[in-house]
């Protein structure tokens, strides 16, 4: 898949880190699908107009291949329907898409908590030393 040609206002070929930011970008535009898709049936330029509104400025040359990877991957089934003439392709979360959502939020919140929230106190862990507290938090 090709990387998109804006995404949330950053310029591909300008500096200030542009091409790194479509890189992550990207990773938050498929969760954002996927969450719209998990309520309702979305598609394309409805989802397209719902990322736009939160700053990501895809062309269709990026989102339509963005829709169909997570068809592919079973993430999304889709159903045509026209409508006013036209046909149009809705999206809606399948059961593996909606596992792999409540999975992604988990990671979300973890990761929300250390960047954002800091180490609630705790000391800075080395590599080997952090897998280890991650795992034991996650014994059952």
């Amino acid at each position: 898949m090709r990387e998109p040609e804006t995404a949330a206002g950053t310029d591909r070929k300008g500096g200030g880190g542009g091409r790194m930011l479509h890189f992550f970008f990207l990773g938050f535009v498929r969760i954002h699908i996927l969450h719209h898709a998990c309520e309702e049936p979305v598609y394309g330029t409805g989802i397209q107009e719902e990322l736009a509104r939160h700053g990501y400025r895809l062309s269709p040359g990026t989102l339509y291949p963005i829709l169909h990877g997570l068809e592919e991957r079973g993430y999304l089934e889709s159903r045509s329907e026209v409508v006013d003439g036209k046909v149009r392709k809705y999206y809606l979360a399948t059961t593996q898409g909606r596992e792999a959502l409540a999975k992604t939020k988990e990671k979300i919140r973890e990761l929300v908590e250390e960047v954002l929230d800091g180490n609630r106190g705790r000391p800075h862990l080395d590599p080997p030393a952090a897998a280890a507290a991650r795992a034991e938090r996650h014994k059952d």
